[in-house]
């Protein structure tokens, strides 16, 4: 097969896990559990993309389940948190402003992958 095809199967196999999340902060407690929430993302190899909303590349399901299962394992107490994923294809579409300005579009950081 040739290159193109591996590149576009790619696109779709490769994968973007994205956590949103809406966690209370009216307390002291509450802001060190929001915190310490953020910073497991953070040494989990994600990146912020808005305050509440970090992004991670996994090549493939498998290293995007294993993620996964972190996120969940780190749930907080409270607080609304979604996890979901795209394709890298999917990602790619996405449409990016600043104010009412198209964004330049940013290549993301690239992951060490390790096997």
């Amino acid at each position: 097969m040739d290159e193109h095809f591996y590149s576009r199967l790619n696109q779709y196999r490769s994968l973007w896990v994205l956590v949103f999340f809406d966690l209370p902060t009216d307390t002291k407690k509450d802001r060190k559990i929001a915190s310490g929430f953020r910073k497991k993302l953070l040494d989990d190899g994600f990146s912020m993309f808005q305050f509440s909303i970090y992004m991670r590349f996994c090549a493939s399901r498998e290293n995007a389940d294993v993620h996964i299962k972190r996120i969940k394992k780190n749930l907080p107490p409270k607080g609304k948190v979604g996890i979901m994923t795209i394709t890298d294809k999917q990602f790619g579409m996405m449409e990016m402003f600043y104010g009412n300005k198209v964004a330049e579009k940013e290549t993301p950081s690239q992951q060490l992958e390790l096997f």
